[in-house]
């Protein structure tokens, strides 16, 4: 299993320089991050893609930025480690 977020930089500067666009701001209608099932990072990455929401704007200058580790992280997660809370995104308005 792989956990996919989204670059938590841009979350908090919607005009990065680095990046120039940022794809989750506004952030309505977008998914943040993931849990996805697949053997490789390539393949959780595109699930990704495909799952993603207003993120994934092919009108946009960046039309994936869940296969872009300049926009979004993938980290494979595995059954090691304490026991706890994995994941939690949790937005209040």
């Amino acid at each position: 299993m792989w956990l996919l977020e989204n670059n938590k930089a841009l979350s908090n500067n919607p005009c990065d320089p680095a990046c120039k666009l940022n794809p989750w701001h506004p952030w309505y209608d977008k998914a943040f991050s993931m849990v996805i099932r697949a053997e490789t990072e390539e393949q959780a990455r595109g699930i990704a893609h495909i799952q993603a929401g207003d993120e994934n704007n092919e009108l946009d200058s960046v039309p994936a930025p869940w296969k872009d580790p300049a926009y979004s992280t993938c980290v494979e997660l595995t059954a090691e480690g304490e026991a706890g809370l994995i994941m939690r995104e949790y937005r209040q308005a």
